[in-house]
């Protein structure tokens, strides 16, 4: 008995290293209507990134997917990622963060916000909106739209629709900065901007590295070149500073300035437009930074359902969305190149 029980420990023994180093990856998703974590686009997304790197990869859900990411607003959300994070004993050891678009506003409140979570060691960012937006991203012409557009231009920093539509919380108008700080509701906690938090800060700038990848061609951010944290000179619309020369990197609101000075930024332009991305930019930009050595060779892609569950749970509702807003299918698109 003790010539066979003695091997089988053994073996088991020698693999607890690699399962216990092994550093998992997680992705928030954006508010465009293809997008939650059943559908093909984002994931096939995470699939890729889970193969070629080797490391297993969870798409967290916040709520019901699209709608909540329009119309849940980013504290709720925030505060439901933190959660399904911290129940996750996957992630205990620490892990990666890949945002995509406005999910990268919930994948940084996670950093900032969520106390008792788990460490992100790398956070990588895909058409992020991190020093605002000027204008709600695409809608569509649907009678919902319409409405919506006309909402924003009268109200944006209103009470009601900082509560009821989620992109409200990071649009910021230079031209509209006293409006900015008194209705905005999310974006400048996030930044640090005006009640300044050492612990947030802290957290951001503990990151071992910053990913921010930006598309030329990005035409649905406004500046596409918030991706890299640039924007609008207070007061202004032009021109378009560089993340080096705002406010919010000079001062060192929430430690981009340290990070960067530190050498653990990486500002990286792809050819495309919005959340257009190739493989080869993958394996190159992003992949690098989700490798472990120490990860098992067959990782294992799961989904999170609301619950922060693995699930494989299909969601229906995109089709009746689409027609309801009439927009067409802008999302994630993995651009294979021969």
């Amino acid at each position: 008995m003790a010539s066979t029980t003695l091997p089988r420990f053994f073996i088991i023994f020698t693999l607890l290293p690699l399962i216990t180093h092994s550093i998992p990856f997680v992705v928030f998703h954006g508010n465009c209507v293809a997008d939650s974590c059943t559908k093909k686009g984002v994931k096939h997304f995470t699939e890729l990134l889970s193969n070629w790197s080797n490391t297993q990869g969870y798409c967290i859900e916040i709520g019901n997917g699209v709608w909540d990411s329009w119309f849940m607003p980013f504290s709720e959300q925030t505060e439901i990622a933190c959660e399904k994070v911290k129940s996750m004993s996957e992630l205990r050891q620490g892990y990666n963060i890949v945002g995509l678009s406005q999910g990268n506003m919930v994948g940084r409140g996670v950093l900032e916000f969520c106390d008792g979570a788990p460490p992100v060691k790398n956070f990588i960012s895909v058409a992020g909106p991190h020093a605002g937006e000027a204008s709600i991203p695409f809608c569509g012409t649907g009678v919902i739209c319409i409405i919506l557009d006309g909402l924003v231009k009268l109200a944006i920093y209103s009470k009601r629709l900082q509560e009821h539509l989620a992109p409200s919380n990071y649009i910021k108008i230079p031209t509209d900065l006293d409006g900015y700080r008194e209705g905005c509701t999310f974006l400048p906690k996030l930044n640090n901007e005006f009640e300044k938090n050492a612990t947030y800060k802290e957290r951001f700038s503990s990151l071992e590295k910053l990913v921010l990848i930006m598309g030329d061609d990005d035409s649905v951010l406004v500046p596409k070149e918030t991706s890299w944290f640039g924007y609008f000179p207070d007061g202004a619309w032009d021109p378009i500073l560089p993340a080096q020369e705002t406010r919010l990197y000079t001062e060192d609101w929430i430690g981009l300035r340290t990070l960067n000075e530190a050498g653990k930024v990486e500002f990286v332009n792809v050819t495309g437009g919005h959340l257009d991305i190739t493989d080869d930019d993958m394996k190159k930009y992003m992949v690098p930074y989700l490798v472990d050595k120490d990860a098992p060779k067959n990782p294992t892609l799961l989904e999170s359902d609301s619950r922060g569950q693995p699930s494989s749970t299909s969601f229906g509702a995109m089709g009746f969305i689409r027609k309801l807003i009439g927009q067409q299918d802008l999302q994630l698109n993995v651009i294979h190149r021969p």
